[in-house]
């Protein structure tokens, strides 16, 4: 994982957040990504915590985009490993981390998110 490409990444997703554009998010994403989250079981029902895929993810981030409206997040940190890319930052919860997960073509795979 390069630096370069991890910073633009935590800047672009940051600021497609912030934005509230959706599809600026999952323009992040492959197609068949899968995202893991103790929040995808308050607000999507899903009792593993794991979606797969855009339309399922895509939803559910909708939703919690409604009922968050003023959702921000504020990145204090960019952490770098092989092949993923960990941001910290404050959010609608407090602060959180995210790992993602690339494949070969620089789109996530994987993420988790973690809430303090």
């Amino acid at each position: 994982m390069d630096r370069d490409f991890a910073e633009r990444f935590a800047a672009e997703w940051i600021a497609a957040w912030n934005a509230h554009d959706l599809d600026r998010v999952l323009r992040h994403y492959a197609e068949d990504f899968e995202m893991a989250s103790p929040i995808i079981v308050q607000v999507a029902g899903e009792p593993s915590g794991t979606l797969k895929g855009k339309a399922a993810v895509g939803a559910y981030w909708r939703k919690a985009l409604r009922m968050i409206p003023n959702l921000r997040f504020d990145l204090l940190a960019v952490l770098v490993g092989v092949g993923s890319v960990t941001l910290y930052y404050n959010g609608a919860r407090g602060p959180a981390a995210e790992v993602f997960h690339f494949g070969p073509d620089g789109k996530v795979v994987r993420a988790y998110a973690h809430y303090a």
